[in-house]
């Protein structure tokens, strides 16, 4: 199947950006901050109310990337396009870049895609985004001072295949523990928080894209980071757990940083 033509409609945006002269010491991403299906695609073929869940965007992790943004004076990057899109945190050549099914629902205007649309998405959605991260980054290590440290902001879905995830925030690290080990020190402190560490996500260079290409390669300091979407769904939620990880964060560091 081919894309349909765009016509005149205005141009939508690949990326949305903010504070891109942030002094902070962190540079924020949001593969998967938006639902939004570009006109042309018609929605997918999907019905309102599949765009709305899970399988679309991550549930609250664009809200609590702003407000950490906003808290850490901190450059962020939002893809403005749904994962069902294109999935911003996938190799270009994966089989799930531009996923057929999500958790059980068929996409049918992913299905029987030609090369050429493909291609074309990749163009449009995927590369526009990463171009924009690698400017920010290379901004950044132009600069006379430390690498930020990179965090990649997610969200789960509180069940998945039918089981419960007992995690109300995961930490994924793959084999590097710079940050991770002291933030899930950090977090598991009061006694009150179910931290993942690893679970149910590891950060896999082989599946992941953006914490791999954009801070393994360079040996910055990163983390992912998956908040359950049962615990972010409205707005204090987000502020409570924007604060809690942000104070983790300074105490893990052993350093303010808040601005």
């Amino acid at each position: 199947m081919d894309e349909p033509a765009s016509g005149d409609v205005a141009p939508e945006p690949a990326f949305l950006l903010r504070r891109p002269r942030g002094r902070g010491d962190f540079v924020l991403l949001c593969d998967h901050a938006s639902n939004h299906v570009p006109t042309a695609l018609d929605r997918l073929g999907l019905p309102p109310s599949a765009l709305a869940r899970h399988i679309a965007l991550d549930i609250g992790a664009g809200e609590i990337t702003e407000i950490l943004s906003e808290m850490l004076d901190a450059p962020a990057i939002f893809s403005a396009t749904s994962r069902l899109v294109i999935d911003c945190n996938r190799h270009p050549g994966a089989a799930d870049l531009i996923p057929e099914s999500s958790d059980g629902t068929p996409i049918p205007g992913n299905r029987g895609l030609s090369a050429a649309a493909r291609t074309g998405r990749i163009e449009r959605w995927f590369t526009p985004y990463h171009d924009a991260v690698e400017r920010i980054l290379t901004a950044r290590a132009a600069q006379d001072r430390q690498p930020p440290t990179v965090l990649s902001i997610h969200s789960m879905a509180a069940t998945m295949a039918g089981r419960r995830r007992p995690w109300q925030i995961a930490l994924s690290s793959h084999h590097d523990r710079r940050l991770a080990e002291p933030m899930l020190a950090a977090l598991r402190r009061p006694g009150d928080v179910e931290v993942g560490d690893n679970q149910p996500y590891d950060l896999d260079p082989a599946v992941d894209f953006t914490i791999p290409y954009h801070a393994m390669r360079r040996d910055w300091p990163y983390l992912q980071v998956e908040f359950r979407q049962d615990e972010v769904a409205d707005p204090a939620g987000r502020k409570n757990w924007a604060r809690r990880f942000a104070a983790a964060l300074s105490e893990a560091l052993g350093r303010p940083i808040l601005c």
